[in-house]
């Protein structure tokens, strides 16, 4: 296994791809919002992200599935305020990821410049 494969690398790629699903979908549920019968979508990756990091994996993908929030009368259930504060965390949360990730690629350059 190279240092590119550690389970903290995969693991930070896996919630980097997971959150910027997260951002894509939050962003399809914000253009839906005046949509007759649209229902929003969740996107979940955190427990399979625990459980591949426990087995020593750390390799996870986020899923899709339809938000089971109660309906307005057009049958929508896309809440704005939901959405925004969502996008808020999920921009948080992919920041303090990126910031991981490239503080792990700081320390691998820095270990191959002193033992090269």
């Amino acid at each position: 296994m190279g240092m590119f494969d550690s389970v903290s690398v995969r693991a930070l790629d896996s919630a980097l791809d997971a959150l910027a699903l997260r951002q894509r979908v939050s962003a399809d549920n914000v253009a839906n919002l005046q949509t007759p019968g649209y229902r929003a979508q969740r996107v979940q990756f955190e427990d399979e992200l625990a459980s591949a990091v426990r087995r020593g994996d750390g390799a996870a993908t986020g899923t899709v599935a339809r938000s089971l929030e109660p309906t307005r009368l057009d049958g929508n259930n896309v809440n704005l305020d939901t959405e925004t504060l969502l996008q808020i965390d999920t921009n948080l949360r992919y920041q303090l990821a990126t910031q991981a990730m490239s503080g792990t690629f700081s320390s691998i350059r820095t270990a191959m410049r002193t033992n090269g």
